[in-house]
């Protein structure tokens, strides 16, 4: 993947293995929802081999896999059929990594229990992701991105004084869960490469979402951060770190941590909006009136006119963007930080960028079952063993398979 401004002379050029750092690796995903489609595509737009195993008929009428099928085939197997865990049987015996996203127990009644599957592979990794881990009183228990942030503490520390806010999953499902679990099985990859052997990954949103505010646990520990929401340096209790109402009803977000910043931002409130701002950057006496100063100046002017007006200077301000905004902002254009997806419309692309193995552009996002003949032909079973599953119900094809 190209940073979007043209080649670099500096840079080396890709490798052989410009299919991605994990080209060769091959990933069987028994498909589910949210973090655990977020974590295979991602594997997969790294350049891993991934193949998602649907259940026959599958459809969610929440649509909370919408967009994280890309990049990956889909075979549609019913798992509680013989022959159709005699599929994954097969195509985990020949995978350096199975994810799995069931509450804890499902994959062992299921008949996939890890130490089953390294009698016949020993060097798997077996990435599982929950909300609660694998043990525990909780484990069991069912749970979505907003329960797991809110028991890990992370919920508390987010949002205005007076009540906790409601985050979209990126926190407990894709920081805490997706990102973990992939972390988790890079890692696992690696000790195997010195032991030959296979692990259990164990990544749990609920620790993951915890970890995250790792600083923040610290903090309160040491008795430099309060426990409760707006009334510390980085959650909205200090002025010069906080979102504003511009004019127009949209927002401008202010960092402005250090004094360097702190005095570029004051000098450009001064000159352009003929703001006064008492006090010392860290005087939490003044704070109250600092906050009534940029609130009175940003309200005076457009989102963008303040964007164009911080344009080039050091003092931390940007304009909040919304989602369909995003990947029109000149720095998202310049990196390429988005590409087309498979519908046309931008989409985050893949990162980060590496020199010698460059990422490709997501790819399609199939149907559950798409691709079960042609990838079950590719993986060396002949036209007669997939027809017969395909009668004996064990496996099923949507209709859009080029090899039917």
């Amino acid at each position: 993947m190209t940073d979007g401004a043209g080649a670099d002379p500096a840079k080396p050029e890709p490798g052989p293995d410009a299919g991605g750092p994990l080209a060769g690796t091959r990933v069987v995903e028994l498909g589910g929802i949210g973090p655990g489609p977020f974590a295979a595509m991602y594997l997969a737009e790294l350049g891993a081999d991934v193949v998602r195993v649907d259940r026959p008929g599958e459809a969610n009428p929440l649509a909370l896999t919408g967009g994280l099928r890309r990049s990956r085939p889909s075979i549609a197997v019913d798992l509680k059929h013989p022959d159709g865990l005699g599929v994954v049987r097969r195509l985990v015996d020949d995978a350096d990594v199975l994810l799995e996203g069931y509450r804890p127990g499902v994959l062992e009644r299921l008949g996939l229990a890890p130490d089953d599957l390294w009698t016949r592979n020993p060097g798997l990794v077996v990435g599982r992701m929950t909300g609660w881990g694998q043990d525990g009183p909780w484990a069991a228990r069912a749970g979505h991105d907003l329960t797991y942030a809110a028991v890990s503490g992370t919920l508390h520390a987010m949002g205005p004084a007076d009540r906790p806010i409601t985050p979209v999953p990126a926190l407990g499902d894709y920081g805490g869960g997706s990102m973990y679990l992939v972390a988790g099985v890079l890692a696992a990859l690696l000790a195997r490469g010195r032991t030959g052997r296979g692990q259990v990954v164990d990544a749990a949103m609920v620790d993951g979402s915890a970890h995250l505010v790792s600083m923040l646990h610290a903090m309160v520990g040491a008795g430099t951060w309060r426990d409760e929401r707006e009334a510390n340096l980085l959650d909205g209790g200090a002025p010069f770190y906080a979102v504003y109402r511009c004019a127009d009803g949209r927002f401008v977000a202010v960092g402005a941590l250090e004094p360097q910043f702190w005095a570029e931002l004051v000098a450009v409130l001064r000159d352009e909006a003929g703001a006064d701002l008492p006090g010392d950057q860290y005087d939490t006496a003044t704070w109250p009136a600092q906050r009534a100063a940029f609130t009175a100046a940003f309200a005076a002017r457009s989102r963008d006119e303040w964007a164009a007006v911080f344009d080039g200077t050091d003092a931390c301000v940007a304009p909040v963007l919304s989602l369909a905004e995003a990947s029109r902002h000149p720095q998202a254009v310049a990196r390429g930080s988005f590409v087309p997806g498979p519908t046309g419309s931008p989409v985050p692309a893949p990162t980060p960028g590496f020199s010698g193995t460059p990422l490709g552009i997501p790819g399609p996002e199939p149907a559950p079952g798409a691709d079960t003949v042609s990838f079950l032909r590719a993986t060396g079973l002949t036209a007669d063993e997939v027809e017969a599953l395909l009668a004996s119900g064990a496996v099923s094809q949507a209709s859009d398979d080029p090899a039917r």
